[in-house]
């Protein structure tokens, strides 16, 4: 028996939705992550990573309210800036980024001038004032999580310092709180690192600007570099590194 042309129409437009429907199952409307895929501890990988980069075992206790904001404060800081293309930013789910201590190839500090560079702009003007936007965003995100990994510190010397003092504390119990301290240490220190690499990153890119299309906005970017350079070397703003934790790293690339 024929089909009629709508017939056809109906049922191409049924398996279309059917899959539609499916899709959205996993991943939510657009690729966007499912609000019941979200919850508080979405970020609690990054401490299961850092440790597990250098050999360490991550903690098995719950996250206190101040670890999950260091951690919600650390991801943008240690994402590179437009890692990511706009659209995937907005319809897209962020992904797990490897640590500084497992990441190969060496870090190139020339991929965020070139990308700046080759992308299309109506104007150099346009180009410094992306610079000076993503300079200026990595500012204001340095606040809150310096803020946050002070009162982590503060907290951890405090828990180590009563290790001895608590009754009956079982072996598990002390590893878990030591593990605890270095994944803290750690991910400060991932933040630190990822700070020193977009520094080198914008002033690369600067240089190129400067060398292609020279401006006075040149002198306004560079203000800026050397204050979010200044933010990543200040030691009273990041605490007491852990002994012993963490791995040096290069920026030149």
């Amino acid at each position: 028996m024929a089909v009629s042309s709508k017939g056809v129409a109906l049922r191409l437009l049924t398996g279309a939705l059917l899959t539609a429907t499916l899709c959205g199952c996993s991943g939510g409307d657009f690729g966007r992550t499912r609000e019941d895929m979200r919850s508080d501890d979405m970020h609690r990988w990054l401490g299961t990573e850092v440790t597990g980069s250098v050999g360490l075992r991550a903690s098995e206790f719950q996250l206190t309210d101040n670890e999950r904001s260091l951690r919600d404060f650390a991801y943008p800081l240690i994402e590179p800036p437009h890692s990511r293309p706009a659209w995937k930013s907005v319809f897209g789910d962020y992904s797990a980024i490897a640590s500084p201590w497992r990441q190969t190839p060496v870090f190139d500090r020339t991929a965020y001038g070139r990308m700046l560079i080759d992308e299309p702009h109506r104007s150099h003007t346009s180009r410094y004032a992306q610079l000076m936007d993503d300079v200026r965003n990595d500012l204001l995100r340095l606040d809150p999580f310096q803020s946050s990994g002070a009162k982590v510190v503060e907290l951890d010397k405090k828990r180590n310092a009563s290790l001895k003092f608590i009754s009956d504390l079982s072996a598990r119990e002390r590893a878990d709180a030591v593990a605890r301290m270095e994944e803290n240490a750690l991910i400060v220190q991932w933040v630190q690192q990822s700070l020193h690499r977009r520094v080198a990153s914008y002033r690369w890119a600067l240089e190129r600007l400067v060398l292609q299309a020279p401006d006075g906005l040149a002198a306004d970017a560079d203000r800026l570099i050397n204050e979010l350079e200044a933010n990543a070397n200040a030691p009273s703003a990041w605490g007491p590194q852990q002994r012993g934790v963490g791995v040096a790293l290069s920026v030149r690339g």
